[in-house]
């Protein structure tokens, strides 16, 4: 006879907190090379052409990670819906693409590999929002 020692009993169903906002989680691989310009980029074009599709941005920061620089931030949404249609638009911003253009002439790629993931709370976290 086996025994589960701490773990509770209770069913998997309800484990998203229901009525809760969703968090989105984006790394971005940064070059040593060119880090300044990229933070320069995000910083004074990116955030604020993100701001003009309804982007919440809870915190940023600069992270290193298996010997890489990475640029980590989490943004929250009402829902996934929401978070899908603002992405379309800013990625479709014409401003945005000509900024990445006249970035990458002047100082070469800025990001390698993008990681995303989609954070829903759980019913047992200790509350809904991170930010105010």
């Amino acid at each position: 006879m086996s025994t589960t020692v701490g773990l509770s009993q209770t069913s998997s169903k309800g484990i998203k907190a229901t009525g809760s906002v969703i968090h989105q989680l984006r790394i971005y691989g940064i070059f040593d090379s060119n880090k300044t310009a990229f933070h320069e980029r995000f910083r004074d074009h990116a955030m604020r052409i993100m701001a003009r599709y309804g982007f919440k941005i809870v915190a940023t920061w600069e992270s290193r990670h298996d010997n890489h620089t990475e640029l980590v931030y989490l943004l929250e949404w009402t829902d996934t819906e929401t978070m899908k249609e603002r992405w379309e638009a800013f990625m479709a911003d014409q401003e945005w693409a000509d900024i990445k253009k006249v970035t990458a002439e002047a100082h070469g790629t800025l990001v390698g590999d993008i990681e995303d993931r989609t954070l829903e709370l759980t019913d047992y976290s200790p509350g809904g929002r991170l930010s105010n």
